[in-house]
């Protein structure tokens, strides 16, 4: 029987990371400028894809060039960092202008660039140096991202207003601290 804890793993972590996070608040924007929520999930699960492809990669190959115990403790600091990371609330930057094409372009190409360096991609390519196989990394943060932002693109502002954004960034900020003592303990292999 296949193991799929890095699947139910990445999904997780990504899911509880983007509560609050500068993406969910883009989708939120993007959703009530075009009102059009299927191209806007798409182009959420497109730039995702694609952005977390990449990260998962490199964080193998990041795996690949450490020794285990450097790794170890390279892993384990950055989990601390994204868990404290976790704790700001993020806001979208004032004057922060989308792309004046259609839906699913304009959030795909939102989406892509707001994930860079965000703090799930961070989680995407930490996450590729502890588990394998790849595919489940990549599968579980898109899944992550879309369990988080997909209701805020169909429900709008009024769920996003209802989300106890402190209680969420709090347990998302645990989870990745509790993945630090992990790997600190235990190692990445």
């Amino acid at each position: 029987m296949m193991s799929l804890q890095a699947l139910l793993v990445s999904t997780g972590t990504v899911a509880l990371a983007e509560i609050g996070d500068k993406t969910q608040l883009l989708a939120l924007l993007l959703a009530a400028r075009f009102r059009k929520p299927w191209p806007i999930a798409l182009g959420i699960l497109a730039a995702t894809l694609v952005n977390h492809a990449i990260s998962a990669w490199f964080g193998a190959e990041v795996a690949g060039w450490l020794s285990p115990d450097i790794l170890r403790w390279v892993v384990a600091g950055s989990f601390l960092a994204v868990a404290l990371w976790t704790l700001k609330p993020d806001k979208l930057d004032e004057g922060e202008k989308l792309p004046a094409h259609g839906a699913f372009i304009a959030t795909t190409i939102a989406f892509f660039l707001a994930e860079i360096g965000d703090k799930t991609q961070v989680a995407t390519v930490l996450l590729a140096t502890r588990y394998t196989p790849l595919w489940q990394i990549i599968a579980g943060t898109t899944l992550g991202m879309l369990v988080a932002n997909l209701p805020v693109v169909w429900l709008g502002h009024r769920f996003a207003d209802r989300l106890p954004l402190k209680l969420a960034r709090t347990v998302a900020a645990t989870v990745f601290l509790a993945l630090a003592v992990w790997v600190a303990v235990r190692g990445v292999g």
